[in-house]
């Protein structure tokens, strides 16, 4: 009865009952003896940028500079870049605002031995970091380090169209690069990377701003489409063109289970979800080796991020064709033949260790 009353009272006069009773703490999802048994075979995963999202590399990068020059500070921005804080990269010190990591840097405008790094989204750039931000680390003669990430859109919140977009918009004025934006107000040493995939490109540009002896600001602007808008672009072209019986390749990465070495810095140097861990059949393997599911969408940034870094060279690419012609049919089955013959080869004279 008392619930029924209370039920009541909540739904038709609810300034008539205390507050704890009217909107009580609900239990933690947690709690859920559902969400219990699915922690005991899910891996749990932090919070992490998008497969493919091309913003990963450019932190990949980040960490490869860390491990030569040492850790610098690092202001945040608001932005889908701000899962950078979370493992793997644990990269941010501060994040104020949007628009405001260069701004938030400030405060480090003093001599020092190392520069400190600005993360800056192209939304946030536009908002308002290209005045309090990029204009007064002119005014100021700073000497740290800004990265604006250009991912063409304001993709956090939803991929609207801003002054930088690439795309046309036929109510909009877009196609103004931020380079010419950050020159205009007083930048000298401006650089644009219009693949952030390149990890080993990133990785020397970034490389260069923190040890150049030109004076000023130093402004990267890393562009890469946002893999979602991507997705959302070329998806539905792709699906209609097999549809229609054209010839359609896709992009997918595996790993070599025979190369990888099991020791997963790939995994720690990008967090791609794509990547995971599976038993190797290998009896001198006690680690498992890598793996990439079926969420892969053939960005490359793993193979980029083993091959910056000089890990094992286990990462392949390998086209999947849909409505192949004639000469792909054939090529498959040379190639199937010929990778048969060697691994047969290859399996009479390995050892046997059982």
């Amino acid at each position: 009865m008392a619930k029924g009353v209370g039920g009541f009272l909540t739904k038709f006069a609810p300034d008539a009952i205390p507050d704890h009773l009217r909107a009580p703490n609900q239990p933690s999802i947690l709690d859920s003896d559902q969400v219990k048994a699915l922690a005991t075979v899910v891996p749990p995963r932090p919070p992490s940028f998008c497969v493919g999202c091309p913003e990963r590399p450019i932190f990949s990068a980040m960490k490869l500079v860390e491990r030569e020059l040492g850790p610098h500070h690092v202001s945040a921005d608001i932005g889908c870049h701000l899962f950078s804080i979370n493992a793997p990269f644990n990269i941010g010190a501060t994040t104020m605002g949007y628009g405001l990591g260069t701004s938030s840097a400030a405060a480090f405008n003093v001599p020092a031995t190392k520069r400190p790094i600005s993360i800056m989204g192209d939304g946030g750039f536009w908002h308002n970091g290209l005045t309090s931000g990029i204009g007064n680390a002119v005014f100021n003669k700073s000497n740290g380090v800004t990265i604006i990430v250009d991912n063409y859109y304001s993709a956090a919140t939803g991929g609207q169209d801003i002054l930088s977009s690439r795309a046309s918009n036929k109510s909009r004025s877009t196609k103004h690069p931020i380079t010419r934006a950050v020159e205009g107000i007083g930048v000298t040493w401006v650089r644009q990377i219009d693949r952030t995939y390149d990890v080993a490109k990133m990785r020397a540009t970034l490389r260069e701003a923190l040890t150049t002896d030109v004076k000023g600001p130093k402004v990267i602007v890393a562009s890469s489409e946002c893999m979602l808008n991507k997705q959302r672009r070329e998806k539905p072209i792709l699906d209609k063109a097999v549809k229609d019986g054209k010839r359609v390749v896709r992009q997918r990465f595996g790993v070599d289970d025979d190369v990888c070495t099991g020791d997963h810095a790939c995994i720690r140097l990008s967090g791609c979800p794509s990547l995971s861990v599976k038993a190797s059949d290998d009896p001198l393997k006690d680690d498992p080796v890598v793996a990439i599911d079926n969420s892969c969408v053939g960005c490359g940034t793993c193979g980029d991020v083993a091959e910056a870094a000089v890990l094992c060279p286990s990462f392949y690419r390998a086209d999947i064709i849909q409505n192949p012609n004639g000469w792909d049919r054939l090529v498959a089955r040379v190639r199937e033949k010929v990778i048969g013959h060697l691994q047969r080869r290859r399996e009479r004279v390995r050892p046997s260790l059982t």
